[in-house]
């Protein structure tokens, strides 16, 4: 395989009975995608030949058995299993959650041993993908369990860029996870995303408060004042641009989101309600803070519309561009920064 300066693109399926295969299949419809990268879909034929024949779709894939058969300016399909697999279009099913996983490991392992450059993952279903092998409440988790580094879940569109303190749990776990350790370690990853994935040299980080009004000076709840407060004044000393906490509502109702580079959320739906209201079908979801880049769209499996042909591709575009992107300056990062001399 000659793998000359075009960048690999190894695509996970996500759950086969959704929109994954459409949304993939839509992205490449333009051929001139193909200038920008060399996509590997970890599947099978016979799954994306279903799917293209349901939504009457076009695209000439590329069957390889093996990763170093890998043909530039064409759609490549590694047949990640050979067994017959059914296929229940807009059905939640255990298969589906197999077959995602399947194509999920498989893709993983070829980033691993670096025969792709990056990583997009079509949507899972949270539930039915959950076996002896994937016990973990999302990609992020798995992805951070698989690879070198602490994971920060972005969700980011051209103006936003926010990262989640607590990703995955409970909210009634939320406040007694929060902790100076915690909070130093997503706003560290944040810093060092913005700078090597972002080419932003001095990121500004805001840094939301957990309660409503921040607490107001204890009288909705003391985390703010006691530990939030204290360890941003803390990570100022080591010359960080890091403001906050802010209250939630006032910082997206007055649009302040637009004075920062990145903004980290206490939890879940305090950092994703906004940004879906303000970003939904454009936003991508990058997994930061790991040695491998990997990027998906802003939304779910799409079951209400499989196999419909109405499933729009925006975000997944976004996800594919973005990973080039950040492939891209994080190489020219590193790169600039192997062999600079160690300021004492």
């Amino acid at each position: 395989m000659d793998k000359s300066n075009k960048i690999i693109v190894g695509i996970s399926v996500g759950d086969i009975n959704g929109i994954g295969i459409e949304i993939i299949l839509k992205t490449f419809e333009d051929k001139r995608m193909l200038e920008f990268c060399t996509p590997v879909i970890f599947a099978s034929n016979k799954l994306v030949s279903y799917h293209k024949k349901a939504l009457n779709l076009k695209n000439n894939v590329h069957g390889i058995t093996s990763l170093d058969k890998i043909a530039h300016n064409k759609i490549n399909l590694l047949n990640a299993w050979k067994e017959e697999v059914k296929i229940n279009l807009g059905e939640n099913t255990a298969h589906g959650g197999t077959y995602a996983f399947k194509s999920l490991s498989s893709a993983t392992d070829a980033l691993k041993k670096n025969a792709i450059d990056l990583l997009v993952t079509a949507p899972i279903n949270k539930d039915n993908i959950q076996s002896e092998e994937f016990t973990f409440p999302g990609h992020t988790e798995y992805l951070e369990n698989e690879f070198e580094g602490k994971s920060l879940m972005i969700l980011m569109s051209e103006e936003l860029r926010i990262g989640l303190i607590t990703g995955h749990i409970p909210v009634s776990k939320v406040s007694e996870t929060i902790t100076p350790e915690l909070i130093k370690d997503k706003v560290n990853i944040m810093h060092k995303t913005l700078k090597q994935d972002f080419n932003i040299n001095k990121p500004k980080i805001a840094v939301l408060g957990l309660n409503p009004h921040c607490g107001d000076n204890g009288l909705i709840g003391n985390e703010d004042d006691e530990i939030i407060r204290p360890t941003i004044d803390e990570i100022k000393q080591d010359g960080k641009l890091v403001f906050g906490p802010y209250a939630a509502d006032g910082f997206f109702g007055a649009k302040t989101y637009k004075q920062f580079d990145g903004i980290l959320a206490m939890y879940h739906d305090q950092g994703l309600a906004p940004f879906k209201a303000l970003s939904f079908g454009n936003g991508v979801n990058y997994t930061a803070g790991l040695n491998k880049i990997r990027t998906s769209p802003d939304h779910g499996t799409g079951i209400d519309i499989a196999g419909k042909n109405k499933a729009n591709s925006a975000s997944f575009q976004e996800a594919l561009f973005t990973a080039i992107h950040i492939y891209k300056n994080r190489k020219e990062y590193l790169n600039l920064t192997k062999n600079s001399l160690k300021v004492k």
